[in-house]
């Protein structure tokens, strides 16, 4: 692992390894503000890696990268059940063929979201196609009962950025087990290859402050335990200010 890269209460090599690839990936995409172990505001979660950048049209972008370094951490808690899994495949297979064949016949839906034209991606949901959205349901259905998805989910539901990537080591990646409407990182010779477009989600200007604030603060826990700045430090410090500005108001 390289310096400087501390893991966590628990946390394997291979799992901070990972995140050190996404936080690298990140900034090399224009991401000049991105944090590990952001806990992620209006809902009970902590993204591995939170990031955020500035752009010209808009407020800003942001994405949240979660690590998986195994298949029982990435299929935790599922129902193990062969149909339901076949059927999975089945229902991937068709999204990837309509897709293909929507691309051809609507060559002109890509969202200009990125900042890097190779990252765009088609917005297949203003066509309204009715059984391309039939399959997005299906898939979101096998997915709940497969997986114990809820927090893939509840980062959706809650917008709590606008793209959302797995990241996984390269033996571990399987098209059908990535969450709709996530981008997959895959890790291959020392870095991340980006094997599935995320889609986007619009969220509010005030999401993104708050997202970015939250970096600022997991980016301030680290250096102070870099300094060896304790919390105990920081009151005693807010109280001698305290203190001395009651004194001089009295005066």
């Amino acid at each position: 692992m390289a310096a400087g890269i501390k893991r966590a209460h628990g946390e394997t090599e291979r799992h901070a390894r990972l995140k050190r690839l996404a936080f690298l990936w990140a900034q090399a995409q224009g991401y000049s503000a991105c944090a590990m172990e952001v806990s992620l505001p209006k809902c009970r979660y902590r993204a591995d890696v939170a990031a955020y950048r500035l752009t010209a049209k808009r407020s800003g972008s942001t994405a949240i990268f979660e690590c998986k370094q195994a298949l029982c951490d990435l299929r935790r808690d599922n129902c193990q059940s062969d149909a339901a899994r076949q059927r999975l495949e089945t229902i991937c297979q068709r999204r990837q063929l309509l897709e293909s064949r929507l691309r051809a016949h609507y060559p002109s839906l890509r969202n200009g979201d990125s900042l890097f034209p190779e990252f765009d991606l088609p917005d297949f949901a203003v066509i309204g196609h009715r059984g391309y959205a039939r399959i997005l349901r299906e898939l979101r259905a096998l997915h709940n009962r497969l997986y114990d998805c809820t927090k893939f989910d509840k980062l959706l539901r809650y917008r709590c950025a606008n793209l959302y990537f797995l990241v996984l080591p390269e033996d571990l990646f399987r098209d059908s087990e990535i969450p709709v409407s996530w981008g997959a990182l895959v890790e291959a010779d020392g870095a991340l290859k980006l094997v599935r477009k995320p889609s986007w989600h619009k969220t509010t200007a005030e999401c993104h402050v708050r997202l970015l604030h939250r970096i600022a603060m997991a980016g301030t826990r680290v250096i102070n335990r870099e300094l060896e700045i304790t919390f105990d430090e920081i009151v005693a410090r807010s109280r001698d200010r305290a203190v001395r500005r009651s004194v001089g108001q009295g005066e």
